[in-house]
């Protein structure tokens, strides 16, 4: 190893690692995609999610590869990459916050597209990646991103409140507030009123 490499790795901070932690949840609502149009995201309150290993059967978002799109901007868009976005989960606390901030009475889960909404865990959209979300009925999901708020959500709920501005509002204000997206890592199903845990990794922060 190189006297420079050595000098630099010396001077790096050690980076601080924060154990594992475990949080309980539980489930309020599930939904499944009502839109069944080439862009739809719009989803219906349904009874119980029936969860596969590529996803929610019966969903327009189910498989093992989507569509690169914005999110992917290393590679063509339209190529296909593996499907980290099988689910998108919101918590009761952080749509509530981003409500205050928009000054409007609530933001219903459907109109953003939510697959769970669940209520229990604080900062949920804080959850890292590699969170497992172990439910009740058997399933498990694991959480791959960080959802990050965008300009169709704004522009349903726009529609849905009667006020435009807040199709450029709701990723200002929504912002680490719109919950996380996650793959299934064993199927079973998820119903209202089940018992989330959350198994939070070790975490750190590389700088």
């Amino acid at each position: 190893m190189g006297a420079s490499l050595q000098l630099g790795m010396a001077m790096m901070p050690e980076p601080e690692v924060v154990p594992p932690q475990k949080r309980a949840g539980r489930v309020v609502a599930v939904y499944m995609t009502a839109d069944r149009s080439e862009d739809g995201f719009q989803t219906d309150a349904v009874a119980v999610l029936t969860l596969e290993p590529d996803g929610i059967a019966g969903s327009r978002h189910k498989g093992w590869t989507r569509p690169a799109d914005v999110r992917a901007p290393y590679v063509p868009r339209k190529t296909p990459i593996r499907n980290t976005r099988a689910l998108t989960i919101v918590s009761v606390e952080d749509l509530a916050v981003a409500a205050r901030r928009m000054d409007i009475e609530a933001i219903d889960p459907r109109w953003i597209g939510a697959n769970l909404l669940i209520e229990g865990i604080e900062r949920f959209s804080f959850l890292p990646r590699g969170t497992h979300l172990l439910c009740d009925g058997g399933a498990i999901l694991i959480i791959e991103d960080q959802n990050a708020p965008c300009r169709f959500s704004g522009v349903a709920i726009a529609s849905h409140t009667g006020r435009p501005e807040m199709e450029c509002d709701f990723p200002r204000q929504a912002t680490r507030l719109r919950g996380v997206v996650a793959s299934v890592e064993h199927s079973g199903t998820i119903a209202p009123g089940c018992a989330i845990t959350a198994r939070i990794p070790e975490q750190w922060l590389y700088r």
